[in-house]
């Protein structure tokens, strides 16, 4: 830590802090591993690939390194150290780190807008870096600011060639120091592949396109740029505060005298000031894409909205401050949504009698006995993995102390970048199979990522888990998110009688499954398809929506009446828990499903279909209970009559949802009630089979619960969020125990 004092974290401790999260390959983190900011830590790119990033504000002579670790290249000079760590915070927007820095503040302000009603600012793959400086003596400092970028964000191997450009606008520097702009100029490096591999990947980094980091003079009295090797920059810059205004003219790998491509801000005396960065990975074309005129290359949505490379990003440098206003708007949104809620559902949890004196009990650990604030008692023994108990029945209870409403808000704060961080707007192919600006399309295709597994594009089951944020966000992006899946399967590319699990094996490349040869989840999917379409009319009132695909819903119904009370060997969401004949959760979607289905076909004023829908999934529900209770009535099971199963019955939340009235009320409060005898510190797992749950399902899980067990999973994560020791991003998969690892 070289010194350094731990931050103080707001309104969690994540396990990686979201830096520049805009798109699949603009995605950069912070991690909080082994206690580390970040100065100490530097910058990785989702995987966990380290990524150069580097800041320094430099404070009367004395150089303060706040962001990245290259003075680890550098040999130890005397006026070059690190900033001090205060705080860090975030927001569904912003991530903010302040340091202290001798007798001035940095602020080091991270913004990847998510404004989901706006199209073509969603679809912009860039983000913000703001970096200020204020005296904490009343008194004007020496100040100048120092970035660089390396080569690392535009190729994973190290020993491939990197090529590299700096415009000023649109007009290429030959690196004389002939900049000639104002102090509204934009000036922007690009690096990029020399040897290019379009619609390829290499470890989720892109082979194709370029990546750009851009600044603007500002106010500064001197603004000056270069590129070249790292070490020799860096110290060039804490002995000069200035660069050379030079274009490195030797391309070569990273792993070769590391190139780096800097910018130095000089503000003379001054008591504050400010630098702005955009940064981030742009491909075009975005997808390659499967059409009835063959596979054709997709451009980004951008392109259509501000022209060239060059004007988008002019526009979204100087758009900051009303990008900053419209994402303000929808973070105050969200933190008002969440207190109105909690607001309005704050029944008592607990009873206001006097609680019976609890069991003795010894811990032999260091643990403790307590009362909560709604006057539950509860104990807790650091030396288990089963977290808070009462002590009248060892079962498990919320984490004492700890608002839910705030809790709630530290995950939904989180995740809001994350998710849409997955996502790409492309512009559609015209009738002719070409997708280019000139299209003027109306509305555009949304492709997915399936992020930290095997790639697949729209896959059908990450999809659903996303579709409650954006029915709160915008349901038009979940219309446009299944119109390529629904393009494809009525266009006649798949051939099986159920829906696809994905549109293509690996993104960015959506050219289906024409041998129907896909990931096997035939209910799953078949389920998330209907349901998903359901909730796009249940939240848009658009029923043209539901009679456009009503002969595809129709298909896949039909499956489900044929396989979904009684599932055959398959896979469910959950794949990586393996196969498993009949289970409990996969089977109660497809009922949901087709009780959807039945207010589908009234809608469709298919009166028959929707009474045979109706009676199929009513029948189902009896039938289902009485394979899937215990006998002894307390809970489901994972799998019809294994006893002493057990899992998360998450797949009822969209019946709870979309107000279908197939599931009844006793059915939640059995499950409510028997979920905290099988809970663990940060929450209840998946099924018996593993102490590891999804944080997904435990949330949809939870929004079927009386509020004592619904607290016990929103407190759960959010611990788990505080505490956990994983290093990356915010993880759908961890254990429940220990240090909450991965599994």
């Amino acid at each position: 830590m070289g010194g350094n004092p731990l931050p103080a974290y707001s309104p969690a401790r994540p396990p990686a802090v979201p830096l520049a999260v805009r798109s699949p390959y603009t995605s950069a983190w912070s991690s909080t591993s082994s206690n580390g900011t970040l100065n100490t830590n530097g910058v990785i790119f989702w995987p966990g690939m380290p990524l150069g990033w580097e800041g320094i504000v430099t404070v009367d002579g004395i150089s303060y390194e706040y962001l990245g670790i290259g003075s680890t290249t550098l040999p130890k000079l005397p006026n070059l150290q690190p900033a001090k760590p205060l705080t860090v915070s975030y927001d569904s927007q912003y991530s903010n780190f302040t340091f202290a820095a001798g007798p001035v503040e940095i602020t080091a302000s991270f913004l990847s807008s998510v404004l989901p009603t706006d199209l073509c600012r969603t679809s912009i793959p860039l983000s913000y870096l703001t970096t200020s400086v204020r005296s904490l003596d009343s008194v004007d400092h020496d100040i100048q600011f120092y970035s660089d970028v390396n080569a690392a964000w535009a190729a994973f191997e190290n020993n491939v060639t990197i090529q590299w450009d700096l415009y000023e606008g649109s007009r290429s520097i030959n690196g004389s120091a002939n900049a000639t702009g104002g102090p509204s100029s934009v000036y922007s490096w690009f690096f990029y592949l020399q040897d290019f591999y379009e619609f390829a990947e290499e470890m989720d980094v892109a082979l194709w396109g370029n990546f750009t980091y851009s600044s603007s003079p500002m106010n500064a009295q001197n603004f000056s740029f270069q590129s070249g090797f790292s070490s020799d920059l860096r110290y060039q810059y804490v002995m000069q505060h200035s660069l050379q205004d030079t274009v490195d003219p030797d391309y070569r790998p990273l792993d070769t005298r590391e190139p780096i491509f800097a910018y130095a801000h000089d503000f003379g005396s001054v008591s504050s000031a400010s630098v702005r960065y955009s940064i981030g990975s742009v491909q075009q074309p975005i997808v390659r894409y499967l059409t009835g005129q063959g596979v054709v290359p997709l451009q980004p949505w951008w392109s259509q909205c501000y022209g060239d490379i060059f004007q988008m990003i002019i526009f979204h440098f100087n758009d900051f401050n009303q990008t900053e206003m419209l994402a303000s708007h929808f973070e105050n949104r969200l933190k008002a949504d969440v207190d109105e809620y909690y607001s309005a559902n704050m029944a008592m949890i607990y009873s206001n009698s006097t609680p019976s004196a609890p069991p003795p009990h010894a811990n032999s650990t260091g643990g403790y006995n307590g009362t909560d604030q709604y006057g539950a008692q509860y104990m807790f023994d650091p030396g288990n993995g089963y977290g808070f108990l009462d002590p009248q029945n060892f079962s498990g209870i919320a984490i004492p102390d700890i608002e839910e409403a705030e809790a709630y808000y530290s995950i939904v704060a989180l995740s809001t970048r994350q998710i849409m961080g997955a996502y790409t707007l492309a512009i559609p192919p015209s009738s002719g199979g070409i997708s280019n600006a000139s299209t003027n399309a109306t509305e555009p295709l949304m492709f997915q990522k399936e992020i930290s597994s095997d790639g697949n594009v729209n896959t059908v089951d990450v999809m659903y888990p996303g579709m409650p944020f954006f029915l709160y966000a915008n349901p038009e992006l979940l219309r446009y998110n299944l119109e390529p899946l629904y393009q494809n399967q009525e266009g006649g590319f798949y051939p099986n009688e159920y829906s696809m699990h994905d549109l293509g094996s690996h993104y960015p490349n959506a050219t289906g499954h024409v041998e129907g040869d896909d990931e096997y989840m035939p209910v799953e999917e078949s389920g998330n398809m209907i349901l998903m379409s359901y909730a796009y009319y249940i939240f848009t009132n658009d029923s043209s929506y539901l009679r456009t695909h009503y002969p595809k819903l129709q298909q896949y119904a039909s499956y489900l009446i044929q396989f979904s009370l009684t599932p055959g060997l398959q896979l469910s969401t959950d794949d990586f828990a393996g196969q498993l004949v009949n289970q409990t959760n996969l089977a109660i979607k497809g009922i949901v499903g087709i009780a959807a289905m039945a207010e589908i076909a009234n809608l469709n004023n298919d009166t028959m279909a929707a009474e045979n829908y109706t009676a199929t999934a009513q029948s189902y529900y009896t039938q289902w209970e009485s394979f899937a209770l215990a006998p002894e009535g307390t809970h489901t099971l994972l799998s019809y009559q294994w006893r002493p199963s057990y899992s998360l019955l998450y797949n009822t939340f969209p019946s709870f949802l979309l107000g279908l009235d197939i599931i009844p009320q006793s059915l939640f409060d059995m499950q409510s009630a028997f979920y905290p005898s099988v809970s663990q510190l940060y929450g209840i797992p998946l099924d018996n089979r593993h102490s590891y749950t999804k944080s997904d399902e435990s949330l949809w899980t939870a929004a079927t619960c009386a509020p004592a067990t619904r607290r016990l999973f929103v407190n759960g994560l959010a611990r788990w969020v505080n505490e956990t020791g994983t290093d990356r991003a915010f993880s759908d998969l961890f254990e429940t125990i220990d240090r909450g690892s991965y599994p």
